[in-house]
């Protein structure tokens, strides 16, 4: 691929102040005396000082695919390999005169608790961090390495919501300051200031702008400093369809808590978003698209395989979210910001297998063989096409004596052809059953 790379800019005043009142005509949001292009610019000027920056690119191949002007904003080049860094330090600098000896503490799914770590080493701040048991070893590694001996990591639970509990805790108990990943006004002018270097980069704003969701204090940001300049950006977010706590807060009107069915965007799956950023989504954001984890897979993969990408299932989303996206950007300049790259090799396994499921190209069924001579050679013969390729291929049920039970997954070359194939199944005279993606079995195996 050939890029086209836009270097990071220094801030300006080139775009002026808005009142622009809140879409519906009613007054302008609560958060806005809180979260503003000022509180922004001032987050920029803070993490100048310290090279926060990140490039603009071009995508040729996501251009000619969407037949629009794609960029993809780097976050993924940070220090910590995400955008987390911008809110982390915009908060701990502020607050750094006034913290008492235990510092501050944070929940995080892994990137925050990077980007706290790292504001802590080059602040002289003592941090400690509350990670879900489940977070990926690559995250929790690099935590560890960026915070040296100034950050304690510690663990609770399974989800970010059972780390945020425990770092409200020790909070409470110690008196160290919580630095929130998205719902505090100066972690999301922090995030905001994303979007103002985009419009700087740009020389104008984009289009469309399309942004990932967790707890929402990145679109929240990006949302504002948008709106305060007066453009006419629409903004839509990305959501993992297996954690959809922001749209579910949006039909209710406030911060809901949702279960979460599928934590594989780890960096994005959150039971509870933000209630600045619900407010504000609310007011300024056209849409939030669900996006299906097997499609963040397929992203991933075409980002790395492509474009020499190594992006994490998070800061894939926006790019995932543009078949969403497709029938509003045609001809428009489009931004995706790219929020994260850490990634860890050893979910290129999962990764591929969710793609391959997404694609319909990869399937399982149980198989009841009669035990007797020449019943594999049978379903081989009888049900595969010439280009089906056996993956797995597990007997159950050894000791049952006229039949035997058998997992076999089958992966096609193209989609089209499960048709066939299940219609030479049913011929075949064998009791096949297929697993259907989503079935509680299914999830053993994907």
């Amino acid at each position: 691929m050939s890029a086209r790379v836009i270097p990071s800019a220094q801030p300006s005043d080139s775009f002026p102040h808005s009142t622009t009142a809140a879409p519906g005509g009613g007054a302008t949001g609560w958060w806005r005396d809180l979260v503003n292009i000022d509180t922004i610019r001032a987050a920029a000027e803070r993490l100048e000082t310290v090279g926060v920056r990140s490039p603009l690119q071009h995508n040729d191949r996501l251009s000619e695919r969407y037949g629009a002007d794609v960029f993809l904003k780097r976050e993924d080049l940070q220090a910590v390999r995400s955008y987390k860094i911008r809110g982390a330090y915009n908060f701990i600098a502020g607050q750094a005169d006034a913290l008492v000896p235990a510092g501050v503490v944070c929940a995080s799914a892994g990137n925050h608790a990077q980007g706290v770590a790292w504001s802590c080493r080059h602040l002289g701040v003592h941090g400690t961090v509350f990670l879900p048991r489940r977070t990926p070893r690559q995250k929790v590694e690099r935590i560890r390495t960026i915070g040296g001996d100034v950050v304690d990591v510690r663990f609770a639970g399974t989800t970010f919501d059972d780390a945020a509990a425990a770092a409200a805790e020790y909070a409470r108990t110690t008196g160290a300051t919580f630095v929130s990943a998205f719902d505090d006004p100066v972690t999301v002018s922090g995030q905001g200031t994303v979007m103002l270097e985009v419009v700087e980069q740009l020389g104008g704003p984009p289009d469309v702008a399309l942004v990932p969701v967790g707890g929402g204090g990145l679109i929240a940001g990006s949302a504002v400093c948008l709106d305060e300049l007066g453009s006419t950006t629409v903004v839509f977010g990305a959501e993992p369809e297996g954690a959809p706590s922001m749209v579910r807060s949006l039909a209710e009107g406030r911060p809901v808590t949702i279960d979460i069915q599928d934590d594989f965007v780890d960096g994005a799956a959150v039971r509870t978003p933000g209630r600045i950023p619900v407010a504000v989504v609310g007011e300024l954001v056209k849409e939030i698209y669900l996006v299906p984890e097997g499609r963040v897979c397929t992203a991933l993969l075409d980002l790395y395989q492509q474009d020499g990408i190594v992006a994490e299932p998070a800061g894939a989303l926006s790019i995932a979210a543009l078949d969403d996206a497709a029938p509003e950007i045609a001809d428009l300049t489009v931004v995706c910001i790219l929020s994260g790259g850490n990634n860890d090799v050893a979910r290129y396994d999962e990764i591929i297998e969710r793609d391959l499921v997404y694609r319909g190209l990869k399937h399982y069924f149980i198989v009841e063989l009669p035990q007797q001579p020449g019943a594999l050679r049978r379903f081989l013969d009888e049900c595969l096409g010439p280009h089906d390729d056996i993956t797995l291929f597990d007997a159950l049920n050894r000791s049952r004596r006229e039949y035997g039970a058998a997992l076999v997954g089958i992966e096609l070359a193209d989609r089209a052809d499960l048709a066939p194939l299940m219609e030479r199944m049913a011929s075949s005279g064998l009791q096949i059953e297929r697993l259907a993606p989503g079935s509680p079995a299914y999830r053993y195996l994907v």
